[in-house]
């Protein structure tokens, strides 16, 4: 079972500094699909005329998170931030529908002291996103994100995460396992994937520590985790969410490398 590879145009193609104009160059490279956090700055228009243009499919989109320039990254689980939560889903399903993206990442703000109110505010408002998306055949994911990349982030542990998704238990409604993530939050890989899969709707990776390609230098294996992927039968798309190390094309060869193909 041949693995589908999807590049994150926030992360690659940073040559081009605009991320609609980073569709045509993941297009030239070769790739078929493309995932991104939001595009900031740009009509829902500009961005699906690059997506067609490029005539690639979009599989994920992240939520709009605020003002970053704030340091926000999202508002699901901070209370008395539910209006802006949900102004936050209207506005990013608007974009998935003009991008025919069937999943959205919400995020789930930063919390520096979590307390049960954290956690009752976040479960409201996922269920409210799940029901919204639902309706348009859109599947809500959540990242539980390590400490070290995003001190406080609020979804910072995968059993938490994946506790949630058994407990609403909704086909619109996974957990999205970033290996880069997995390896600084659990370790012990092999036994995380084969225990979290099922409930998962999205697999993304990065090397540990720097986040570059899976082939530099790093504690991740990643000829062995894409083998175990293809054992268990993951059928999705692996998202690209590194840092190349120099210029995007020319950290491709790792696919061939390790046997795939675009």
């Amino acid at each position: 079972m041949a693995l589908k590879f999807a590049c994150n145009l926030s992360f690659m193609f940073t040559e081009a500094p605009n991320i609609i104009d980073r569709y045509q160059l993941a297009k030239q490279a070769g790739f078929k699909a493309v995932e991104s956090g939001f595009p900031f700055g740009f009509s829902v228009q500009q961005v699906a005329t690059a997506k067609k243009k490029a005539d690639v499919n979009q599989i994920l989109l992240n939520v709009f998170t605020g003002d970053v320039t704030k340091g926000e990254l999202g508002f699901a689980a901070i209370p008395g931030e539910e209006e802006n939560f949900k102004k936050s889903i209207e506005k990013t399903i608007e974009y998935a529908k003009a991008l025919d993206c069937k999943m959205i990442h919400v995020m789930s703000g930063k919390v520096e002291s979590p307390t049960t109110d954290n956690d009752i505010v976040y479960e409201k408002n996922l269920l409210y996103a799940i029901e919204k998306c639902k309706s348009e055949d859109i599947v809500v994911v959540i990242e539980p994100i390590n400490n070290y990349s995003v001190p406080n982030y609020y979804m910072n542990n995968f059993q938490k995460g994946l506790n949630l998704v058994k407990k609403i238990n909704s086909a619109h409604f996974k957990l999205q396992m970033d290996i880069f993530h997995l390896q600084h939050c659990c370790g012990n890989i092999t036994k995380c994937i084969q225990e979290f899969l099922p409930y998962v709707g999205h697999v993304q990776i990065a090397q540990v520590p720097d986040r570059h390609e899976p082939d530099t230098p790093g504690e991740i294996d990643y000829k062995y985790v894409f083998s175990l992927l293809e054992r268990i039968g993951y059928t999705g798309y692996i998202g690209l969410e590194y840092w190349p190390k120099s210029l995007t094309t020319e950290g491709l060869n790792w696919i061939k490398k390790y046997g795939y193909n675009l």
